[in-house]
């Protein structure tokens, strides 16, 4: 899984973990912010929320365009600056008045052009270590690892934004809305942390950073027939019309499924019941993983005895942490976030390990094909929360029932996540991994750009769920999302033929 990859790619992770630490921090309660200190109704927050999603995923496409003639790494530099000053103004507590409305709308212009400017140009600077023909069967494997890292960053940050803002609430005195603004904050620091390992570890991917002379070399390296750039350029927007409709579906995790989460969720847990809402108990399990993935695989007796050794220590962490549970354990709604990147880190190695084999044996999947898989898989993912909605007030009704109304079990959004986490492995690393291998050397940037313009415009259609959050029955709400996945699998699987020829 690690092996024989080029240190840049480690170098450029970490430093993208850094910084989705702070943008998940800032995001698990970005939400609730938005009602709670502006008195906002949830089809209001669901548009600002969509709206700054859709920013943040549709400017990577002009910092791409940019990149392509200014240089990936200087666009990922000044990208990284405006985004510090985003969650700034941000972290600074100015109340609920018009000031302070318009201060948040101008701090998330800033992080969205940030972002814009970080985000692709990372990623293509990523896929560039393998453009060399011995690097480039290792591409899929890498995209999988980056984003693995992405993930271990937003596996801390629902602990860290809920943490911090009690903390400041309880401990410091703070006003419940004033407290939102230290988990901002956290953003802050984590930006710096970025740009130390970005600046610290240059020299393993400055080559890759792009500029005049590597774009001359990048005009040299391959010539396309203008048919053929048109073919991949083609295959490219099929693949980009169809992610629009999970990322619609997957980022209601911020939203009607955070609201589920608040509103219709059992909000206390008590023994093995509140182990899944300590972040270190998730953090034991990853390396349970990781570890029974050495022992197997170390060719060494000492390696195997050492992944033994980790492996005991972890077990006896949760025995621990289980048997010195006392009473119950509050459970409040953005911590649900930190599932779906527990599920992401523990099960990469695991994807990684079936695709393997089935690489071995000729028998993997293409990615077009990967990701029709897991437009089925999301689909799968909210027929969990279907049946589990079944009987449920709906959310106007639960509201004037307050604590008479009707609540389930946590278990349900938490086999959510698992689903549509599996679907998300199939389908987002993996197209990043398709953009990066089929978008024609003199548009790469573009093309990147494009694949987040595609999450733009689904995250701008993330507002519906705010939308459909009323006086629907929840079944039917969860109904939207399914018939979208299945009617956007559908039609990857009839234009399948076309990409894989490209691919």
């Amino acid at each position: 899984m690690f092996e024989n990859q080029p240190k840049g790619l480690y170098a450029l992770a970490l430093a993208n973990t850094g910084e989705r630490f702070g943008y998940y921090t800032m995001i698990a309660v970005f939400a609730l912010f938005l009602r709670a200190n502006f008195g906002l109704e949830p089809g209001t927050a669901g548009l600002i929320y969509s709206s700054f999603l859709g920013l943040v995923y549709f400017l990577p496409f002009i910092g791409g365009i940019m990149a392509d003639k200014f240089g990936f790494g200087k666009m990922v530099t000044i990208g990284i600056a405006v985004m510090f000053l985003g969650y700034l103004f941000l972290s600074i507590p100015l109340g609920s008045g018009t000031l302070a409305f318009v201060c948040m709308l101008s701090a998330l212009v800033f992080i969205s052009f940030g972002t814009g400017l970080f985000k692709g140009n990372l990623q293509v600077m990523v896929g560039n270590l393998y453009d060399s023909p011995e690097l480039q069967g290792k591409r899929d494997s890498a995209f999988s690892i980056f984003y693995m890292a992405i993930n271990i960053g937003a596996l801390f940050a629902p602990t860290a934004a809920v943490r911090i803002k009690d903390y400041a609430e309880h401990t410091l005195g703070y006003s419940g809305n004033d407290a939102y603004h230290f988990s901002f904050a956290v953003a802050c620091l984590s930006l710096i942390l970025s740009m130390m390992i970005y600046f610290a570890f240059r020299s393993t991917f400055k080559h890759v950073e792009g500029g005049e002379r590597a774009k001359a070399v990048a005009d040299t390296a391959e010539e396309l027939s203008p048919a053929d750039t048109k073919a991949r350029i083609v295959a490219l927007c099929l693949v980009f019309a169809v992610v629009i409709f999970f990322w619609m579906a997957f980022h209601q995790n911020g939203l009607s499924l955070t609201y589920f989460a608040a509103e219709f969720t059992e909000r206390k847990a008590e023994g093995l019941q509140s182990m899944p809402f300590d972040v270190i108990n998730l953090f034991m399990i990853i390396i349970i993983v990781y570890a029974l993935f050495s022992l197997f695989q170390s060719k060494t007796s000492k390696a195997k005895g050492i992944s033994a050794v980790v492996i005991a220590a972890a077990v006896g962490v949760l025995i621990w942490k289980y048997s010195s549970l006392e009473g119950v354990v509050d459970v409040s709604a953005p911590i649900f976030q930190q599932f779906n990147p527990f599920y992401v880190v523990a099960l990469t190695p695991v994807s990684m390990a079936i695709f393997g084999s089935l690489a071995n044996k000729g028998k993997e999947p293409s990615a077009p094909r990967k990701i029709a898989y897991g437009m089925l898989i999301a689909a799968a993912g909210f027929c969990v929360m279907l049946v589990g909605s079944l009987g449920l007030n709906t959310p106007d009704a639960q509201k004037i029932a307050g604590d008479a109304g009707t609540f389930v079990s946590p278990n349900w959004l938490i086999c959510t996540y698992l689903v549509l986490t599996f679907g998300e492995l199939l389908l987002s690393p993996m197209g990043i991994s398709f953009v990066s291998k089929v978008a024609p050397p003199k548009y790469k940037g573009m093309m990147m750009g494009g694949w987040f313009v595609a999450t733009a415009i689904g995250n701008l259609l993330v507002m519906v769920g705010g939308y459909l959050w009323g006086s629907l029955p929840l079944w039917l709400v969860w109904a939207v999302f399914i018939v979208l996945c299945l009617i956007s699998a559908l039609f990857m699987f009839s234009m399948m033929k076309r990409l894989e020829k490209v691919a």
